[in-house]
């Protein structure tokens, strides 16, 4: 995929900053690196540039996922609340950014994301951090003492942007998962997650060659999809129809070991 990237014009992480999308639509998509590579082909011949930090166009995060030891948060999602949220540390490995993230699904299907800076020392204990607290607080529906580290996510992701700058896409490749409960680790292998932000007012060309290449919109959590794969205690009935989605898609078996969350 790098000698396609090398065909795009590159964006900085700092123009990428100015683009406002007023009235967004995030839709997401599971493919295989296989047919990512044609999507991508594709949006070279578009004219997309492509994110590049430090000279390298493929990234590597690594995100936290934080819940109650309860796992109130991934629950609420497994039952299908329609007002829920996500806290998250995460970490651009490239820059060795980090950030508190706190992401809130509302009722009409939109996602809000606010998000502060943190010490990279607080990745993994952002409770000590008085400031990181109180934000956490003041912003979400959990305090820091009621939460604990359950699940890692690290992955390498590519971010497109278009010529008028009206869509903004994330892949997201060679996904695993350790969760920090259990000790036990997870991957989605071969499989890739898009993420297409638009600007809902307007066509789409990205939505066009994912068409082309029948690649169709499907919701997915990553979070939700790693503690499954990594919690064998986790409740897992209305995940289970997703996991084998994800294996037809990229014709391997992921894990049985949902099968004994029934």
């Amino acid at each position: 995929m790098n000698d396609i990237l090398a065909m795009m014009e590159p964006i900085t992480l700092e123009e990428m900053d100015t683009i406002k999308l007023m009235n967004r639509v995030d839709t997401k998509f599971v493919t295989s690196a296989t047919v990512l590579r044609d999507v991508l082909e594709d949006a070279a011949g578009k004219g997309y540039r492509v994110c590049t930090i430090n000279g390298q166009r493929v990234t590597r995060y690594l995100s936290l996922y934080y819940d109650t030891p309860a796992l109130a948060m991934y629950t609420a999602h497994h039952n299908g609340r329609k007002t829920r949220q996500k806290v998250r540390t995460r970490t651009y490995l490239v820059t060795g950014d980090t950030y508190l993230e706190i992401k809130r699904k509302i009722n009409n299907g939109r996602t809000k994301k606010k998000r502060i800076p943190i010490p990279r020392e607080d990745f993994a204990h952002f409770g000590t951090n008085p400031t990181a607290a109180a934000f956490l607080k003041e912003k979400s529906w959990f305090s820091a003492d009621q939460l604990e580290p359950r699940c890692t996510t690290e992955f390498d992701r590519i971010t497109l942007v278009n010529e008028e700058k009206t869509e903004r896409i994330t892949m997201d490749t060679n996904m695993c998962f350790h969760n920090m409960a259990t000790g036990l680790d997870g991957n989605l292998s071969d499989a890739v997650v898009i993420e297409l932000k638009q600007d809902g007012r307007l066509s789409s060309t990205m939505l066009d060659i994912l068409t082309r290449h029948r690649v169709k919109p499907y919701r997915i959590s990553k979070y939700t999809i790693g503690t499954v794969l990594t919690d064998p205690n986790a409740k897992a009935n209305r995940f289970k129809e997703k996991i084998r989605y994800v294996e037809k898609i990229i014709n391997k078996k992921i894990t049985d070991r949902y099968e004994r969350n029934v």
